[in-house]
Parts: structure tokens; sequence; C-alpha cells
């Protein structure tokens, strides 16, 4: 089952996946109690991803409380109720993996990116430690962190370009990355070139170093991102 909130473009993708049964449904996860409604139109699936979020790019203020509430709700809250209605099911079957599509914003902050940040930092964090409650069991969780992709989704759309020398990956390697979270069940796996990966852990562990040593550029980069991405929140 695929699910957005573009009849159009679910319904190419189905068309293009391999195999008959296919099913589309079309919701919004900003909506109160979408989430929920998702999952009972699911049925019983083996996995869940959380793949939906919201752009959720620029400074704090220049956010609505509205808009605010969106990206909570789509990018955090949405895929932990829809975690907390399938676990009973899992759980039941003995069988199951759940794949939360996070950020390296999950593991480093950067200018202009403070909500979207609190999301992906969040969304990582619940996953790892639901993996941590799934242990010895033959559910599991993994998280994927990908860096910035080219050719589709929110910073292709956004029309910004990768900071000097970090590079970008495809939407292909996001999905071959989600596929070896499950077949390897690999806590963990991040979906960037080799200089990116390394940069994201240094700021991981020295914030407040990274922060100085990139914030000209990280700044630049965010406002370009941000203005890119203002009338998707």
């Amino acid at each position: 089952m695929v699910s957005s909130r573009k009849q159009e473009a679910l319904d190419e993708l189905a068309g293009s996946l391999p195999g008959e049964g296919h099913r589309v449904v079309v919701a919004d996860l900003a909506d109160e109690g979408a989430a929920e409604r998702l999952v009972a139109d699911a049925g019983q699936p083996d996995v869940l991803i959380a793949n939906a979020a919201l752009p959720a790019s620029g400074v704090l203020e220049s956010f609505s409380q509205d808009e605010l509430g969106r990206a909570l709700r789509v990018n955090l809250e949405a895929p932990i109720r829809m975690t907390r209605e399938l676990l009973p099911v899992l759980r039941e079957r003995g069988a199951g993996h759940f794949v939360y599509v996070s950020s390296l914003a999950g593991k480093a902050a950067s200018p202009r990116a403070s909500l979207y940040s609190a999301t992906k930092f969040g969304l990582r964090g619940f996953a790892l430690g639901l993996r941590e409650d799934l242990r010895d069991t033959n559910v599991s969780a993994s998280v994927v962190l990908p860096g910035f992709i080219r050719d589709a989704g929110m910073f292709a759309d956004s029309g910004a370009k990768a900071p000097a020398g970090v590079g970008t990956s495809s939407p292909e390697e996001v999905a071959e990355g989600v596929v070896r979270a499950i077949e390897q069940d690999r806590g963990e796996v991040e979906v960037a070139p080799r200089r990116m990966r390394m940069l994201a852990g240094f700021a991981a562990r020295r914030p407040e170093l990274a922060g100085k040593l990139a914030r000209k550029t990280a700044s630049k980069a965010g406002d370009e991102v941000a203005r890119g991405q203002a009338d998707k929140r």
C-alpha cells in the first residue's frame, strides 16, 4: 500500500511497481486522526516505512502556530501514532519491521532548521528507543538518515544547491538504504556521500565547534532551502 496527499503521483508510482494488487490511499497526515485512519485502512502490513515529512525549514518566528503544528504532526507525531496502532498486530504475528526516514539533520543541527531538526532528532530517538524495546522479539525498528537528495523530494523541489563539497544522493539510494535496514536488521543507515557522513558525525560530537566553522556557509544554504520550501509548509 502506498500513501501520500497526491492521487496522481500515487497512481503513477503504483503503476511502476512490479507485481499486482498495489493499493493507493490518499491521506494528509497533518489532519487530526489521519494517521490512525491510515493504519486502519492498511489491514495487517508486514512493514511500515514512515517517509512523510513537511520541510519545516526557516527561522522559528517565520512559522505560524498552525504551520508549527502541521510540521510536528506529520514529521514526528504521525509516525509514532501509526506505530502505536500497528505494534500489537506485529507483536501478535511475531514478525515485522518499522523503518523511519529521518535525516542527517537528526544528528547534526544547522542554521534555519531548528524545527526540522527537532522533528528529525525526535524521530531518530524514537526509532532507536523503540528498537531497544523490541530487542529479543522478532519485530524490529530502524532509522534511515539521508543527506541532500537530488531529483526528487523536498530538497530537490526547493531548487537549492547543496553546499560545495558535500555531494548528493539519489532517491534510489535511499530506497536501497531502506531495504538494507530491513534485510540486515540495521539500527541506523546513513545515505550520503562519505564526506557528508563524516561532517555530520563530527557535528554530532562537537556541535559548537562545527557550528562556528560552518556558520556562514550553512546559513546561506539554509536560507536558500527555506525560501524554496516556504510554500510547502
